[in-house]
C-alpha cells in the first residue's frame, strides 16, 4: 500500500492523494478494506499450501486425491496474480469479472474436497444416486448459473446496476433502448468503449437488462430444479435450500435496483451467488 506493509505506514501518501482529489476514489476507510482482503487472501493460501503439503504426506492414507489440493493450490495462485492485475490495470473489466469468478471456482474447489472428505468418513450413508436425467439437468442448472454469475459480474464491474432503477421493466420500458455489442466488448477499458470513447448509457443498459433476463430464466431452472430434487429421498434439505437461496437472490437483486446500489444489499447478493 504506497510501499508500505500497511495503510498506517502509507498514510501520508493517504492523505496526500485524499487532498489532491477529496472526492476521489482514495480514502483511509477504503485502503484498510484493500490490505484487510489482501492479509485474508494471504491466509487463505497459507492454508492451501498447509492442505496440499498435508496431503502429500498422508496421501496413502486418505482417500481423496492429494491432487485436489495440489490443483487448488495452483489455483489461488492465479487468483492472486489476477488480484495484481485488477490494482495495476486500474479495475479492467474483463480482469475484475475473472477474479471475482476465480473467487467462487476457489471456493467450489474447496467444497468439492469438503464434501469428499466428508463422504470417506466412517460411518457416513454416502451419497445420494440420483436418476441419470436428473444429474444431467443438475449440470445444466450448475452451467447456467456460473453464465449468471458472470453477467452479474460484468454489471458489476461496470458499474451497471443503475442502469434501470425501476422493476420489472427498465426506464419505463419492457425493450429499452440498448447497445448490445458495446456493452459487450470485453476487452476495453472502465467506462470506455474499444474505441476508447466515454461508453454510452445505452450500453450500460444492456449490460444490466440481458443479465435480468437471465436471471428469470436461470430462478424458473432452479425452481423446477428444487421441484424434481424434493421428489427425491433424502435430497430435501437441498431442495429447499435451493428455494430459500433462489428467494434470497430475487429480494437482494431487486433490492440494489430499487433502493440505489446500497452495500448491503450488493454484498448480500455475491454472497447468495456463492452459496448457490
Amino acid at each position: 500500500c504506497y510501499g508500505s506493509a500497511s495503510p498506517v505506514g502509507a498514510s501520508t501518501s493517504i492523505a496526500a492523494a485524499q487532498s489532491a482529489m477529496p472526492s476521489g476514489p482514495v480514502t483511509f476507510s477504503k485502503a484498510w478494506i484493500e490490505m484487510i482482503h489482501r492479509y485474508l487472501a494471504t491466509a487463505v493460501g497459507v492454508l492451501i499450501l498447509v492442505l496440499a503439503l498435508a496431503s502429500w504426506v498422508e496421501r496413502r492414507r486418505v482417500s481423496v486425491s492429494y491432487l485436489w489440493p495440489l490443483a487448488t493450490l495452483v489455483w489461488v495462485c492465479l487468483q492472486g496474480a489476477f488480484g495484481a492485475l485488477t490494482v495495476t490495470m486500474k479495475l479492467f473489466p474483463a480482469i475484475v469479472t475473472l477474479h471475482l469468478l476465480g473467487g467462487l471456482g476457489l471456493l467450489a474447489l474447496l467444497r468439492a474436497q469438503s464434501s469428499g472428505y466428508a463422504l470417506a468418513a466412517p460411518g457416513h450413508p454416502g451419497p445420494v444416486e440420483l436418476p441419470g436425467r436428473l444429474r444431467w439437468a443438475l449440470v445444466g442448472v450448475f452451467a447456467l448459473l456460473w453464465l449468471q454469475i458472470a453477467l452479474g459480474g460484468w454489471v458489476s464491474t461496470n458499474y451497471a446496476v443503475l442502469a434501470c432503477r425501476d422493476f420489472p421493466t427498465c426506464q419505463g420500458s419492457w425493450w429499452p433502448p440498448m447497445a448490445v455489442r458495446e456493452g459487450f466488448t470485453l476487452w476495453r477499458e472502465l467506462g470506455r468503449s474499444h474505441a476508447g470513447e466515454a461508453i454510452t448509457f445505452p450500453a450500460l443498459t444492456a449490460i444490466h437488462y440481458v443479465h435480468r433476463l437471465m436471471a428469470y430464466a436461470v430462478l424458473a431452472a432452479m425452481l423446477w430444479l428444487a421441484w424434481r430434487l424434493w421428489r427425491v429421498s433424502g435430497m430435501r434439505p437441498g431442495a429447499r435450500a435451493l428455494l430459500l437461496l433462489a428467494a434470497w437472490q430475487f429480494a437482494s437483486g431487486l433490492s440494489n435496483v430499487v433502493l440505489d446500489w446500497p452495500l448491503l444489499a450488493a454484498v448480500g447478493h455475491t454472497g447468495g451467488a456463492a452459496a448457490l
